[in-house]
């Protein structure tokens, strides 16, 4: 059947515009009287010499039941509404017989049908408004039924404004994924109620109100009120578990109220009459109870959003896979595009090698969908400019000026919000709110990495000898350059963005193409790129469409080759011009993971976007325009009929939890489904837990860090050595805490700060987990727990080199069944709800496969366990070495044989061989100095230490738990980092 497109919300008009699309084409909407309903006039009922007149006295109430297509409604009329009605309708019929040299009055004379002007039906007389017997009634009800049916087929008076206001429906009322049709009608509305932190201070007297007449729409998970001169949306109000609705007048300060309080608002409607008041409270009520009953409960975790059973979800490791699948995701677009960063660099390719020209960057991909018709929105963290490099002003007018359907907004402001130490930290990618990315992947530079986690970069394209038929492909690959979408026949394949070598001289632009024109076709073997003789490592061909593309060509381009701790971020308006030189300093590869979920649970995740959306509206200024929309949640009615799913997932039960306060969602109080969701998962688990984050800040103290993660799994491992049972915790996280600074000299102060957190979290100090465990169990400790980071080395240009792994991720799996996978790290930032903004998902496998545990079979969860072969299998080197085994997460065999073997030996190797740091020999500044002076293996005997590489597998090194130990690595008095508060840090 003929369905409105969501996308209408978009593009409502005044109400009396002609073309203000209502209703749905081709559909007859008809009318049923149900009811009479009679009413006591409140002087008149304990007055018994009046009881006789009675029933007389007052005007009989018609509830008349509304059908449209699915649609269902009830209204409400009197007698003299529909005689009000018909007296507009003729009024309406006499000036539409004039010709007013109007454009609109013609427009709409010629779309209305002579014949239905002449057939306007007739409102039969009735007796006075007051009917006296049930039998006059009942011929009345019967009367006005078919008054208002007839008037109802005729279009040129069903799509008249009096007729739409007479039934109560609107541009909004039958839009499908907006869900079934509520309560809608015109009221009064007092101005004020939000609760915007630092705002309440004022408006509560009196004087400061405003009343607006507004159109009221109720749906299943939120109210809305319009504008009716210009169909604009003025106010969303989401249905959460505070949603209650008062009708004292009391309670609402004024006379026939109606006070509806959520936690972002408390807002007062004016009604005509006390009767008229309490049928809209209870309608309202009884319309969210019956459709909107998971929005008002308190779920699991004390999460805003429900478990999703059902639903189809997907883990990705590392950036490539990701992005791949948000990219053809954001091309599968219709109608919406929600996007939320920490940080966002538009110029990132979100497929590589880049064989297809501009067309799979990030900027391409959505100019072209807003070109579509696509609304985008973006909203990206407004950054300390001081503190960090990340220019979102950059990014936000980039995306700006590609198209007038891209909107992004900044937040915090940090003055006017006075958050000065919180971020926006979630990362989210939701399309038409039915498919939703959420994980630790920003769609930014660095990012982008693979299980292969490569160091160095100096590539680019050769041709194969076979396939040259096709080398005519070539020119067609990049059909739509970015920049003005033109064809352009001479493609440069090898380096369409201008990139610039760095320390070198080139000797030309070597293209593709020109070298195809100029060698002609027929010697094609000859073909290969000016500096692929100088390449070493291995050949990769890469199956494109272009025929075989053989070498190592570029991965990541200018800012995208990034080594953070050697040097942070400079000049991103420069987009394509390296920072670090690749022919000296290896880049510092990127490990993490995310996820998508589909249906409710993309519902729920856009539901929390759109919440940030509209409070960031509200809160500043700049944003009030209606240039920058409300957004208006899809309902769950309409979750499961998706347009496009992304491929191989898996069936699970999903639920999507966050980190969310005043200042940034805009609520009353904060949500930390996060934090409660990993402390349950942890005193629930069976067998183990896999952690990797990029912090471990925990243990509280209730003085510097209060978040419970630590003492959840100190209590875990407690109680299986009380039990005597197989218990096994693994953490992998980062080396070194991602901040700028030379790790040889002693790394800075933000760098040391955050150390001293990780390690005062891991074994330093009375609070910490190792020092909590040998209290109980002496060196029993190491049975139960391993700390280790990841780390790789390579070959550039004739050196060797290594360079730690950034573990970037935020996952926690347990028992092979239960996943977290989010944008929270473990420190208080992440956790406590009221500091940093964050969005994760926990995942329960429904399907079970058949796998071990600790030498017993075991039913596995398959997201959870194959999500677990694919990271132990990386950073094991199971992939490159078949006779790793990592079948059995918990086994004596597996956690000392392979694990805690592989972490020794490979931080062994690399300690010989590059003296690399962090490292447990250096305890003080003084050891850190004569460590160095020492040379490793790699100068002193190059061979050799080739030899040794060879033993390494996979990544995985135990952490150096004894590095820097003797030193104090808290800032230091006077220095700007002990100026801020330990908040920053934690």
């Amino acid at each position: 059947e003929f369905r409105i497109p969501f996308s209408a919300v978009y593009s409502t008009v005044g109400f009396k515009e002609s073309e203000a699309q209502v209703f749905l084409r081709s559909t007859p909407i008809t009318a049923k009287i149900l009811e009479v309903e009679r009413f006591i006039r409140a002087k008149d009922r304990f007055n018994v010499s009046n009881q006789r007149s009675v029933s007389k006295a007052m005007p009989v109430v018609f509830r008349i039941e509304m059908r449209h297509g699915n649609f269902t409604w009830v209204v409400k009329r009197k007698e003299k509404h529909f005689v009000e009605l018909h007296r507009e309708l003729l009024r309406y019929k006499t000036f539409m017989r004039i010709p007013l040299p109007t454009r609109s009055h013609t427009v709409r004379r010629k779309s209305m049908k002579q014949i239905e002007a002449r057939q306007m039906p007739t409102l039969p007389r009735g007796a006075r408004e007051e009917l006296a017997r049930e039998e006059q009634v009942s011929s009345r009800r019967k009367q006005l039924e078919d008054y208002l049916n007839k008037l109802l087929r005729m279009g040129m008076y069903r799509k008249y404004h009096a007729t739409m206001e007479f039934i109560d429906v609107s541009q909004m009322s039958f839009i499908h994924d907006l869900g079934p049709k509520g309560l809608e009608g015109m009221v009064y509305k007092r101005s004020g109620g939000h609760r915007i932190p630092g705002m309440n201070c004022c408006g509560h007297s009196q004087v400061c109100f405003r009343w607006s007449k507004r159109w009221l729409v109720v749906k299943d998970s939120f109210l809305m009120y319009l504008k009716p001169d210009t169909g604009a949306i003025l106010f969303v109000l989401l249905v959460d578990k505070e949603f209650t609705i008062k009708i004292d007048s009391k309670l609402t300060e004024t006379k026939h109220g109606v006070r509806i309080d959520s936690l972002s608002r408390t807002l007062v409607l004016k009604y005509s009459s006390y009767r008229h008041a309490r049928w809209w409270g209870q309608a309202i009520e009884e319309f969210v109870r019956k459709h909107g009953k998971a929005f008002l409960r308190t779920h699991r975790f004390d999460s805003f959003a429900k478990e999703q059973e059902n639903t189809p979800a997907k883990w990705y490791v590392n950036g490539k896979t990701y992005m791949e699948d948000v990219a053809n995701a954001l091309e599968a677009a219709k109608e919406e595009i929600f996007i939320t960063d920490w940080w966002l660099s538009p110029e990132i390719f979100l497929k590589r090698p880049v064989v297809e020209g501009d067309r799979w960057r990030l900027d391409c991909i959505l100019k072209r969908k807003a070109q579509q018709g696509v609304r985008i929105f973006v909203m990206l963290y407004k950054e300390v400019e001081l503190a960090l490099g990340i220019n979102s002003e950059y990014s936000k007018r980039t995306l700006m000026h590609l198209h007038p359907n891209i909107k992004v907004m900044r937040h915090p402001d940090h003055v006017s919000s006075s958050v000065y130490l919180w971020a926006h930290h979630e990362k989210i990618v939701v399309i038409d709110q039915s498919v939703a990315f959420v994980g630790g992947i920003d769609l930014a530079y660095g990012r982008w990495d693979d299980r292969e986690h490569r160091l160095t970069d100096v590539g680019s394209v050769t041709r194969s000898a076979q396939n040259m038929d096709q080398a005519d492909g070539v020119v067609s690959v990049a059909k739509e350059i970015c920049t003005n979408g033109s064809r352009s026949a001479a493609v440069e394949l090898a380096d369409l963005p201008k990139l610039k070598g760095i320390g070198r001289t080139r000797k030309s632009r070597f293209t593709l193409y020109r070298h195809l024109q100029r060698h002609g076709l027929h010697h094609a073997d000859s073909i290969s790129s000016v500096d692929s003789s100088e390449k070493v490592g291995s050949v990769r061909s890469l199956q494109t469409g272009v025929g075989e593309l053989m070498g190592n060509t570029r991965f990541w381009h200018g800012k995208d080759y990034c080594n953070f701790v050697y040097k942070d971020w400079i000049q991103l308006e420069k987009p394509f011009d390296d920072f670090i030189d690749r022919y000296t300093t290896p880049r510092m590869p990127w490990h993490d993971i995310a996820s998508v979920v589909h249906g409710k649970a993309a519902r729920d995740v856009a539901r929390h976007f759109i919440q940030r959306w509209n409070f960031t509206k509200i809160m500043k200024p700049k944003y009030r325009s209606l240039s920058y929309p409300f957004l208006l949640p899809k309902s769950h009615s309409t979750a499961n009929e998706l347009t496009y799913q992304v491929p191989d997932c898996v069936q699970t039960k999903a639920q999507v939890i966050r980190s969310a306060a005043d200042w940034s969602a805009g609520i009353k109080y904060h949500e930390e489904s996060i934090h409660n969701a990993y402390i349950q998962t942890i005193a629930k688990s069976k067998h183990f837990i896999y952690i990797e984050n990029q912090f471990f800040i925990s243990c509280a103290d209730n003085k510097q860090v209060f978040n419970k993660i630590g003492d959840a799994i100190i209590e875990r491992i407690i109680r299986a050595h009380k039990e005597n049972r197989k218990f096994r915790v693994y953490v992998v996280t980062p080396l070194l805490p991602g901040f700028e600074g030379d790790i040889s000299t002693g790394g800075g102060n933000a760098l040391q700060a955050v150390m001293h957190f990780n390690y005062r979290t891991m074994n330093r100090g009375d609070k910490s987990i190792i020092s909590q465990l040998k209290k109980e169990m002496d060196d029993q400790w190491m049975n139960y727990i391993s700390f280790c980071g990841l780390r790789t080395h390579a070959e550039l240009e004739g050196r060797l080199v290594t360079e730690l792994i950034y573990v970037h991720s935020k996952l926690l799996i347990a028992d092979d069944n239960t996943v977290i996978i989010g944008s929270a790290n473990i420190n208080d930032r992440s956790m406590l709800g009221k500091r940093d903004s964050e969005v994760a998902v926990i995942v329960q496998d429904t399907q079970m496969v058949p796998s071990v545990m600790d030498g017993q079979e075991y039913q596995a969860g398959k997201f959870a366990l194959q999500l677990r072969l694919e990271c132990f299998k990386t950073i094991l080197g199971a992939f490159t070495d078949p006779t790793i085994d990592v079948s059995d997460p918990i086994s004596d065999r597996f956690y000392k044989e392979v694990w805690m073997t592989t972490a020794g030996r490979n931080a062994t190797i690399y300690e010989k061989v590059f003296r690399c740091l962090p490292s447990s020999l250096v305890r003080n500044l003084q050891e850190l100095l004569s460590f160095q002076t020492k040379a490793g293996l790699d100068k002193e005997d190059p061979v050799k230490a080739q030899e040794s590489l060879k033993k390494i597998r996979g990544f995985l090194v135990q952490f150096p738990l004894d590095f820097l130990s003797e030193q104090n690595l808290m800032p230091s008095v006077g220095t700007k980092e002990a100026m801020v508060p330990t908040e920053i840090w934690t």
